[in-house]
This record gives C-alpha cells, sequence and structure tokens, in this order.
C-alpha cells in the first residue's frame, strides 16, 4: 500500500486518512466483540469509557498482557503499513463514545512511540485540532486541559470502518478533541472531505450513533514479565 495516497494535505504535517481499512464484516465481529466485554473490564469515566488492551501504560513501563486474537489481527494489518519503522504495536486503547460524548483536547503523550493510528466503528465522529500551548499533559483518564477559549483551527471527519493516522506536528505540537454533541454540522474546516469515501454536502447535519474507536499503538517501555489474557 502506497500510503502517499492517503495523506490528508489541507492540514500540517501528518495525516493518513484511509477509508474502509476495514470490512463491514469486520467492523461488525469488533463491535460483537465490544458488546461482550465484561462489565468489570471497562473503565468508566465521566464522559465515555475505555478499555485497556495489552497493558495499561505507565511512566514506569507497562506490564505486557497478551492481546486476544479477535484483536490482535487489527494490530498485525497495522504493524504490516511500516510506520513504526523496528517496533511493533502493542496496545490498544479501546474507547466508546455514544451520542453526546465526547473527549477534552489532549495528546497522548511520550509513554508512546510518536504515532497515533485509530479504526473507527459504529459511528462517524469529528476530530477536532487546536495548537498545543506551552505545557500540555497526556489525556487517557482525565481528558486534559479545558477547552474554553481554545481556537479549533480544523476538522477531520472520521467515518466507520476508516483508518487515521496521526505523526510528526500532529501529535506533538496539536491537541485533538471531540465535542460533546449529538450532530456534527460539516463545514469548511473539515479538511479531509478529499480522502473520504462519501461525497459530503456542506451544510449537512450528520446524526452521531454509538461509535468505538481502537486505537492501536506502541508502548516502548515495557516490563518482561508477559501476563497471558483470558
Amino acid at each position: 500500500m502506497d500510503l502517499s495516497d492517503f495523506i490528508v494535505r489541507k492540514c500540517p504535517a501528518t495525516a493518513m486518512y484511509i477509508p474502509n481499512f476495514i470490512t463491514s464484516e469486520e467492523e461488525q465481529r469488533i463491535l460483537s466483540h465490544v458488546e461482550r466485554t465484561p462489565k468489570p473490564k471497562w473503565t468508566q469515566l465521566l464522559n465515555r469509557r475505555l478499555i485497556n488492551y495489552g497493558g495499561v501504560p505507565h511512566p514506569n513501563g507497562m506490564l505486557a498482557e497478551e492481546i486476544p486474537q479477535w484483536l490482535q489481527m487489527y494490530v498485525d494489518k497495522i504493524n504490516n503499513l511500516g510506520l513504526f519503522e523496528t517496533q511493533k504495536a502493542n496496545h490498544v486503547l479501546v474507547n466508546e463514545y455514544r451520542a453526546g460524548q465526547g473527549i477534552m483536547p489532549h495528546t497522548d503523550g511520550p509513554l508512546f512511540y510518536p504515532l497515533i493510528m485509530t479504526i473507527s466503528c459504529g459511528s462517524h465522529t469529528v476530530l477536532q485540532f487546536s495548537k498545543r500551548e506551552n505545557r500540555e499533559t497526556s489525556a487517557e483518564c482525565n481528558d486534559g486541559e479545558s477547552s474554553a477559549n481554545r481556537e479549533v483551527l480544523f476538522k477531520l471527519i472520521l467515518e466507520p470502518r476508516s483508518l487515521l493516522i496521526l505523526k510528526d506536528e500532529l501529535y506533538s505540537e496539536y491537541l485533538h478533541s471531540i465535542d460533546e454533541v449529538e450532530s456534527d454540522v460539516l463545514c469548511d474546516r473539515i479538511c479531509n472531505y478529499e480522502n473520504c469515501e462519501t461525497t459530503y454536502k456542506m451544510g449537512d447535519s450528520l446524526l452521531r450513533g454509538t461509535r468505538i474507536s481502537l486505537t492501536i499503538r506502541n508502548v516502548p517501555k515495557t516490563t518482561k514479565m508477559k501476563l497471558k489474557f483470558f
């Protein structure tokens, strides 16, 4: 796959957007597995819930756990793109966003190889970007800083079954967030229309459903002990 064909050229370096990275059948299998996940596996936050697979990232190192096979196949598909260079993805963050839920501006931070890859399932969303100011912290569980008075510079629409890749300046110098709204009005600040599967009309309003996102990453610092996942 020549990834240069998927570069979003109307935003700072570097975003790549691949529509239909997975099939409808694969999407339904993912949604089915996530739906059957036992409640104790979830971490409930104020505005969404999440699951860590592969371990829980920590500044002292992640105690590596085995990723279940139904999910590992998508990790392998990501690794086959070769963007982690000599590294391999070893962590998946599953987020569930219901209509009206979102996440405040944040970066993924220094615990990860500076690359984000996210598969969207079930519903679209719109990811917003603002410039990082001085010191910002990562936000896996505390959702970072207030969005008040923070200018949104550009947006990306993420369709179901798509893959979004963020690296370079977009990883280190910009915050990304999702507004807590039940629908998205399409505007000229969305800069990946030409990369999308669907042809959209400016001013249209898209209702959100429940979205499951798989954010697949590499945690460079891990402990040697492996815990088998059951």
